[in-house]
């Protein structure tokens, strides 16, 4: 079992505040995997102190963007030299399947800090125009002092997704991860120690969600970054309105996959099983609606299932594994409810539906859902599980609106051998990402989503302009 007495605050390992105790839980043994201080108000104070010092009372902010930038370079190359210990420990916290998290849940945030690490070359933070009486400087400063509030599901990803971007901007961050998956973060703040980053450019704070509001709301923080539930975003979002305070929201998914007559339904279906269960179902991004027309439906329906019964279910530490237990016991009992929501809506089940025989872990049956209405609860909730619903539609059109009938708008897919027609129907769905006969992020483009599904963008340099201010300084005119 790993064990941590302290919390890593302005770049040391200090006594925490209080005397509360963090238990990870593996979700597949269901017994303690490891165990953290829980962080207190008081070490949230702390660490906002410690950022706000190094903000601005150092050179930290002014240094230049290539000289920050580095440090993402070697931090990456760092992550990658511990990739397998960091792929099992991620899978005993949250029950990620080890084959799919060596990429999704280590390589991907390496590529994100490289991605990064190479835009310090090109980000530009001054521009001159022209104005009205002389040139103006348009300017780019670093907000501040940054919260940053993440998930479970893919924890170290979405740690890099805030920290690094804001450290090309020249902010400072306290990072406040999940309970169920406060063991990673001490080996990323060692990453990014070891890579140079000053004292106080980052702190970490593991707890509930009490401390997340007290973060989200303190005096000296200038700028929020959530990941989570639409829920809670609404509520951090609401908070920050308050203050008038910059907030970026990467909240829920529903996405749909439109599966065109013209798509060859072999090579698409596994393709759609691992944009759709991917880490367990727990992805924001997953293709969990797929959508196939009337006269091509029963052939994608079967499919489908057929190849969601053929996944293996089982310790995500066995590299053979491709589903493993949901992160909680109250996640498993989330989507079992779901599940049962289904059948009683008029859904049919064709395989899965329930839990699984494992003595021990909370697991629940890769699920596919046919003859599913839109208007269905599971076609509308985000069950954040291995759930697949397939939805018929009538013609393109009837795709493209059924597609856009969703709360939200974060991913998307369309899949078909006429690359120009997929290519018009995919500029037709109201999301943030959407892909043509492939699912992927690209690391350097903006990430985010429509509706209910967040506000503003991550990656690529508009991730790095979410953490900067603007700035017009126009010069004197009697000088030019």
């Amino acid at each position: 079992m790993i064990s941590h007495d302290r919390l890593y605050i302005g770049g040391e390992l200090v006594e925490p505040a209080g005397t509360g105790t963090i238990e990870v839980i593996n979700p597949f043994t269901e017994e303690v995997a490891g165990r953290v201080p829980e962080g207190t108000n008081a070490d949230i104070d702390l660490a906002v102190s410690a950022a706000r010092t190094a903000f601005d009372t150092t050179d930290w902010s002014t240094r230049t963007v290539a000289e920050r930038a580095e440090i993402l370079g070697r931090a990456s190359a760092l992550i990658q030299g511990r990739m397998d210990e960091l792929t099992q420990l991620i899978s005993t916290e949250m029950g990620s399947p080890s084959g799919w998290g060596m990429f999704g849940q280590v390589l991907a945030p390496s590529m994100v800090l490289d991605m990064y690490a190479g835009l310090g070359a090109t980000y530009e933070v001054e521009e001159t125009r022209p104005g009205m009486f002389g040139p103006v400087v348009v300017r780019k400063e670093p907000m501040g002092v940054v919260g940053a509030i993440i998930p479970w599901n893919v924890p170290l990803f979405e740690a890099v997704m805030k920290v690094a971007p804001a450290v090309v901007a020249g902010c400072t961050v306290v990072l406040k991860p999940s309970p169920e998956t406060a063991l990673d973060p001490y080996v990323f703040a060692e990453i990014m120690e070891e890579a140079g980053l000053p004292k106080g450019v980052l702190s970490i704070v593991p707890g509930g969600r009490e401390i997340g509001e007290y973060l989200v709301t303190h005096p000296l923080v200038d700028k929020i970054t959530f990941t989570g539930s639409t829920a809670a975003g609404m509520k951090i979002g609401a908070a920050c309105g308050a203050l008038l305070r910059p907030v970026t929201l990467e909240l829920g998914g529903k996405s749909a996959a439109i599966v065109l007559d013209s798509a060859d339904v072999a090579t698409v279906v596994p393709q759609l099983l691992d944009a759709g269960i991917m880490n367990n179902g727990q992805a924001c991004v997953a293709q969990t609606r797929i959508l196939a027309s009337r006269s091509n439906y029963d052939a994608v329906l079967d499919a489908v299932t057929e190849a969601v019964a053929a996944l293996v279910v089982g310790d995500p530490l066995d590299p053979t594994t491709q589903v493993g237990p949901v992160v909680a016991e109250r996640q498993r009992e989330r989507i079992l409810g779901l599940l049962d929501a289904g059948r009683s809506e008029g859904a049919r089940v064709t395989t899965g539906g329930g839990r699984t025989s494992h003595e021990k872990g909370w697991f629940i049956e890769p699920t596919v859902f046919g003859d599913v209405d839109n208007k269905m609860t599971i076609a509308q909730e985000e069950i954040f599980g291995p759930v697949l619903s397939v939805i018929p539609f009538d013609d393109v059109p009837d795709a493209i609106r059924i597609a856009n009938d969703s709360q939200y708008g974060l991913s998307g897919s369309v899949w078909g051998s006429d690359v120009e027609e997929a290519t018009q129907i995919a500029k037709q769905i109201r999301t943030g990402t959407i892909n043509v006969n492939h699912f992927a992020m690209a690391f350097g483009a903006p990430f985010g989503g429509y509706k209910n599904s967040g506000l503003g963008r991550e990656l690529g340099p508009e991730g790095v302009d979410a953490f900067m201010e603007k700035n017009a300084l126009s010069l004197d005119p009697a000088a030019g």
